[in-house]
């Protein structure tokens, strides 16, 4: 009897350690996937062509939901979630500086007069490279915490991959 008692709690354990609870998402390569709506959208390019050992830009389009707002790179006071792009450098493709736009004024209702800087609407980022010759691909995310009129939605990351073909 005890035996078979063992192999029972052993049994539910091992399930219950194969579970995901509601919170966990799934591994996708090297991120996780949770089925919390994104409010920002990386848009494209999918693909662009580079010259091999040059400086390059990239310019990464993103949408943010009609209603909402996400923080600018540079948010009017130091508490708020900035947006930021992390990417993933490798040997064969460097990263120079991420350029964002100018931040446009925004204000509550219910504080008319004091502005926040944020994206709306569709928005471009800015990534300057340095690539090898070959075919590579640009990985990362753009963090950010999206707002709308009456509340804020903790931070997200909308995952974005460029495939980057130098010659």
């Amino acid at each position: 009897m005890r035996l078979l008692w063992c192999a029972l709690l052993l049994g539910a354990t091992s399930l219950a350690g194969a579970q995901k609870l509601p919170w966990q998402g799934r591994m996708v390569g090297a991120s996780i996937e949770t089925k919390a709506p994104q409010h920002v959208q990386y848009l494209f390019p999918e693909q662009i062509s580079v010259a091999a050992g040059k400086d390059a830009v990239i310019e990464m389009h993103f949408r943010v939901n009609p209603g909402m707002h996400i923080n600018s790179h540079t948010p009017r006071e130091k508490w708020l979630i900035a947006t930021r792009l992390n990417v993933v450098e490798t040997p064969a493709m460097k990263i120079g500086a991420v350029d964002f736009p100018a931040g446009e004024d925004y204000a509550l209702a219910s504080m008319p007069n004091d502005k926040l800087s944020v994206y709306t609407g569709e928005f471009v980022v800015r990534v300057h490279i340095v690539s090898r010759p070959g075919q590579h691909i640009l990985r990362g995310a753009l963090r950010y915490q999206a707002c709308d009129a009456n509340s804020c939605y903790p931070p997200r990351e909308a995952p974005v991959a460029v495939d980057v073909i130098a010659k």
